[in-house]
C-alpha cells in the first residue's frame, strides 16, 4: 500500500510538473489582466520600432561605407592634371558620403585654403546628421522601455495588495496571480526591449564613428593634395 501510494504521489507530481512546462507566454500575458496587455503591447511597438531603425540604419551605413579603396587615387590624379569636372563627375557617380566632401571642396577650388577647409567641415556636419537619423530614437526605447516595464510591476503591486485588501482575510495564490503576473511579465518585457535598444544604438554609433573617421581622413587627405606645392 506504501509503495503504491508513492507511486501515486510521483505520477500527481509529475502532472503537475508537466501542466506546468505548458505555460506559454502568450497565457502569461492574458493572465496579467488589461493593465499588463496594454503594457506589453506598447514594449513590443517599441520592440518593433527599435528592430526596424537599426536594420534601415546599419543598410544605410554599410552602403555609405562602401568607397573604393583607389577613390582617392583617381581624384589626385585628376586635380592634378586639371581635370575639375572629371573629378566632379566621379564624386557623382561614387555618390557616398566621403564623396560628397571632396565634391564640396573640389568646387571650392581657387579659393582660400581655409575657405575649403570650412565648406568641406559644414558639408560634414549634414553628412553626419544625415547617417545619425533616427539613432537617437533608439536610446530613448532603450530608457524608455524598463521604466514602462517598471510601471507595469508597480501597477500589478497595487492590483495585487488591492485584491489581498478585498479577500477578507483569506489568502489564496489565485487571489494574487493576476497583479502578480502583471508584475512580472511586464518587469521582463520591459528589460528585454531596453536591452535590444540599448545593444542596437551602442553598435549603430560604433559603425557611425567609422565612417566618421574615414571622412575626416579623406577630407584630410584632399587637403593636403590642395596645399602641396605645385
Amino acid at each position: 500500500m506504501l509503495l503504491q501510494e508513492i507511486q501515486e504521489g510521483a505520477e500527481a507530481l509529475a502532472e503537475g510538473e508537466s501542466v506546468e512546462k505548458s505555460l506559454s507566454i502568450i497565457e502569461l500575458i492574458s493572465s496579467g489582466g488589461v493593465g499588463g496587455q496594454i503594457i506589453i503591447g506598447i514594449l513590443f511597438i517599441l520592440l518593433v520600432a527599435a528592430i526596424y531603425i537599426y536594420f534601415e540604419r546599419i543598410f544605410a551605413i554599410k552602403a555609405a561605407s562602401n568607397v573604393d579603396a583607389n577613390f582617392m587615387n583617381q581624384i589626385k590624379d585628376h586635380v592634378s592634371n586639371g581635370k575639375i569636372d572629371s573629378a566632379q563627375m566621379l564624386c557623382a557617380q561614387v555618390n557616398t558620403p566621403v564623396s560628397r566632401l571632396i565634391a564640396k571642396g573640389i568646387s571650392r577650388i581657387g579659393k582660400p585654403l581655409a575657405d575649403i577647409n570650412t565648406a568641406i567641415e559644414n558639408a560634414g556636419r549634414l553628412e553626419i546628421y544625415g547617417l545619425e537619423k533616427n539613432v537617437s530614437i533608439l536610446a530613448t526605447i532603450s530608457g524608455a522601455a524598463p521604466m514602462i516595464g517598471f510601471l507595469g510591476t508597480v501597477t500589478g503591486m497595487i492590483l495585487a495588495i488591492f485584491e489581498l485588501a478585498n479577500a477578507g482575510g483569506s489568502i489564496e495564490m489565485d487571489v494574487l496571480a493576476g497583479g502578480l503576473y502583471t508584475a512580472m511579465t511586464t518587469t521582463v518585457a520591459g528589460l528585454i526591449v531596453g536591452i535590444v535598444g540599448y545593444m542596437a544604438y551602442n553598435h549603430l554609433v560604433v559603425k557611425t564613428d567609422k565612417v566618421v573617421y574615414q571622412m575626416e581622413a579623406n577630407s584630410l587627405e584632399f587637403l593636403d593634395l590642395l596645399n602641396e606645392p605645385t
